[in-house]
């Protein structure tokens, strides 16, 4: 009988884990497309100020196009306003999937930020255009940090989740921490993702933007 109860009891454990990993799952995706519509929404004047400033000022392409990895390997082009020079058009990379190439501005040493791009830098506003993926469900707001394709190097585990806007390395770290700090940060979110964890990052992200830190990412 002792045995029965042991095994009953670690099924049922189990289970339960299994039901909140899918209800979190749920939520969070309820939450990303609840969120990211409603601020594409409240923003969608200074997303048209943003392009329009940019097309008049430095010229095309207004959006910067990266192709990234993102749950179960699926490829995805991620979007971010255009803050470095453009000088020549090139294919920054050949992504898995054929249909999703793209031509980007590579940034070299030659390029340099541009007057538009320094202060959309500097309020992180480059970023406003991943609302569309999170809203596409592409990516999420909270989770690692987005792995582009060219030079692409991660383990399994990364697969599992969704990239995220902001994340456990993005508010934790810095544009000086190291790329073993940003794995480790990364990995870290993984294991412990949850809506507390998630809630925390969210809040430290607001805080991290409105001081205006420099050194942040």
């Amino acid at each position: 009988m002792e045995m029965q109860e042991l095994v009953r009891s670690r099924v049922e454990a189990r289970l339960s884990t299994r039901k909140r990993k899918v209800t979190y799952v749920v939520i969070k995706r309820v939450t990303d497309i609840v969120i990211s519509f409603s601020l594409l929404l409240l923003f969608s004047p200074l997303l048209w100020f943003i392009s329009y400033r940019l097309q008049k000022k430095e010229g095309a392409p207004i959006f910067d196009r990266n192709t990234c990895i993102g749950k179960g390997g699926d490829s995805f082009i991620m979007y971010s306003f255009r803050i470095m020079t453009n000088p020549s058009m090139v294919i920054r990379s050949i992504p898995l999937n054929p249909e999703l190439a793209v031509y980007s501005s590579r940034s070299t040493s030659s390029c340099i930020l541009t007057p538009t791009g320094i202060w959309l830098k500097r309020y992180h506003l480059y970023m406003l255009p991943r609302l569309w993926n999170v809203l596409k469900g592409e990516m999420s707001l909270v989770g690692p940090t987005p792995n582009i394709i060219e030079g692409y190097k991660s383990s399994l585990n990364r697969l599992q989740v969704k990239p995220g806007i902001t994340g456990y390395a993005q508010v934790f770290g810095n544009k000086e921490s190291s790329e073993q700090f940003r794995k480790n940060a990364d990995q870290f979110y993984i294991e412990n993702c949850s809506y507390k964890l998630d809630l925390i990052l969210l809040l430290q992200a607001l805080k991290k933007f409105f001081k205006n830190n420099p050194k942040s990412f």
